[in-house]
């Protein structure tokens, strides 16, 4: 866990500032398209069941042992309908709606069941520490962050829930995918001697100079236009995805269906009321809107798509291993571009674990840092490992290193669930910024020699033990962080997104509504 490319924060819809709900009702009043006139009638209508599909045992779908229900879909269609309206997108026919609703609250459903699984767990003390620090991030209170976002028409009530969510769907990425992305010495020499070749790619979208701006929507919307800092690009998608075995002719029906959305977008439908319709991506109830980073930050594939495209423009077709992707730049600048809409209250950014700053301009000369050598000893939570539990086997094992009985290496290679359990727990030199900051402030706290208490962060509970510090110029480890972690962002989405297939196919799921339209097609 010591490496900052590994500790990744919340999911592009993380993205949005939560003050922003102000400008969504700013460009809810603009014209979208076409389509839009259209909203506030589908609005008032949207998602009543239709006959057809009222069952007698009022389920919607099953995922595993969970039942979602139809009142439970109704209510978040009605929801979503309404959020929808507010910005300006079209509200899709209500069959549609429906569809991309329960895909919605599936995903949802399994994520929260791995999320309990491994033994993650978000309370009320941790939502109101995250609302806390991003009203102070914002420079407003609690009392007026709840008006503007009540404003934008989400109830306080939803808004935490969709916090909550945001903070479990973090941790469960952070445990299972983005741990698992290893970036490798070669590769990122490989990253800095393509930017040395490169000079004006890496002018156009500096190496993460703002520690990734995804963790800094929080200026006020005041700030907006502060200078300084990379080109960044708000943008949106729609995708289309192709299921893993398609055959040829399958392949060929979702690429018609893609190049007409192509075409359709590039004649000047409105892009968010288009995703909202079609778009397979988690996102398409956003608008599409997958966040804001530099250009370097997105995969290779949308960059190289991306380079050349203009505020407003579209992409050609792109296709990957996911399926076809329409790509549309909502926003760019050297200021933070704020996405112009999103189909929920803004989602805020991790206000537990906010990512580090480094420098905001390339260093031109030695940096000194003070670096830390340290030990620690990770125990996972799990559904049989809780947060008490593991606090206080932590507990159990420094009274025995405190009481000099054992050595912290042996202890670590028995105890400890990181990778560096062989190594007895060595995280080697660590510089300011490369852990969590719950990591990184128990380890400044420690003298040499000294052991922390057991301390909490989103991978588990910790023992940290500082062995030694050392002044340290730092100019080549700044400049290869910046690029590993850069190189870990265009990684860790599609990484995400591809576990979270596999996390579906995985689960037992029972869509009563896709039964029961085939029926009545078989019917007709």
């Amino acid at each position: 866990m010591r490496r900052l490319h590994s500790l990744r924060r919340f999911s592009s819809n993380a993205l949005l500032l939560a003050v922003c709900a102000a400008f969504s009702a700013a460009h809810a009043a603009e014209p979208t398209g076409k389509g839009a006139r259209n909203a506030p009638a589908a609005a008032q209508k949207a998602a009543p069941p239709a006959a057809g599909e009222q069952f007698v045992d009022g389920i919607a779908a099953v995922v595993d042992k969970d039942v979602i229900t139809l009142r439970e879909l109704r209510e978040a269609s009605l929801r979503i309908a309404g959020e929808l309206k507010a910005r300006g997108i079209q509200v899709p026919d209500d069959k549609t709606l429906q569809h991309q609703v329960l895909q919605r609250l599936i995903m949802e459903r399994v994520q929260r069941h791995e999320a309990d699984r491994m033994g993650i767990r978000v309370d009320d003390a941790q939502v109101d520490q995250a609302i806390k620090t991003i009203s102070e991030r914002n420079k407003i209170s609690v009392a007026q962050l709840r008006q503007e976002i009540e404003k934008s028409g989400t109830t306080w009530d939803n808004y935490r829930k969709s916090l909550r969510d945001e903070i479990r769907s973090d941790r469960l990425r952070q445990r299972a995918v983005d741990s698992n992305i290893v970036i490798s010495d070669a590769e990122v020499d490989a990253f800095l001697k393509d930017q040395r070749r490169n000079p004006a790619f890496a002018a156009g979208a500096q190496p993460q100079q703002q520690a990734a701006p995804q963790a800094q929507p929080e200026a006020a919307p005041e700030q907006a236009a502060a200078p300084a800092g990379p080109m960044l690009y708000a943008v949106a998608q729609i995708l289309v995805r192709v299921p893993e075995g398609s055959s040829s002719e399958q392949l060929a029906a979702l690429r018609k269906k893609a190049e007409g959305l192509l075409a359709a977008a590039k004649r000047g439908d409105d892009f968010a009321s288009l995703a909202a319709a079609n778009s397979d991506g988690p996102e398409a109830l956003q608008g599409g809107v997958m966040g804001v980073r530099p250009l370097d930050g997105w995969p290779d594939l949308f960059a190289k798509a991306l380079a050349n495209l203009q505020k407003g423009q579209v992409s050609t077709l792109l296709q990957s291993g996911n399926g076809f992707h329409i790509l549309k730049v909502m926003d760019r600048g050297t200021a933070q571009p704020a996405p112009s809409r999103t189909a929920r209250a803004p989602a805020p950014t991790p206000a537990p674990q906010p990512r580090p700053q480094p420098q905001a301009q390339a260093p031109q000369g030695p940096v000194e840092v003070m670096q830390t050598h340290a030990r620690h000893i990770l125990i996972k939570t799990s559904t049989v490992m809780s947060d008490e539990l593991a606090r206080q086997r932590l507990e159990q094992v420094r009274q025995r290193l405190v009481a000099g009985d054992a050595k912290f290496a042996d202890m670590a290679r028995q105890y400890s669930q990181d990778g560096t359990a062989p190594q007895g727990g060595d995280l080697g030199w660590l510089n300011p910024g490369e852990t969590v900051p719950p990591f990184e402030a128990a380890m400044n706290a420690l003298k040499p020699g000294e052991i922390s208490q057991p301390i909490q962060t989103p991978f588990g509970w910790h023992l940290i033990q500082v062995e030694e510090r050392r002044q340290h110029d730092a100019t080549d480890d700044l400049a290869r962080m910046k690029a590993r972690q850069i190189l870990f962002e265009r990684r860790a989405q599609p990484a995400f997104e591809d576990w979270l297939d596999q996390l579906r196919a995985q689960a037992y799921v029972d869509n009563r509504l896709e039964k029961q339209d085939r029926i009545n097609q078989n019917n007709r």
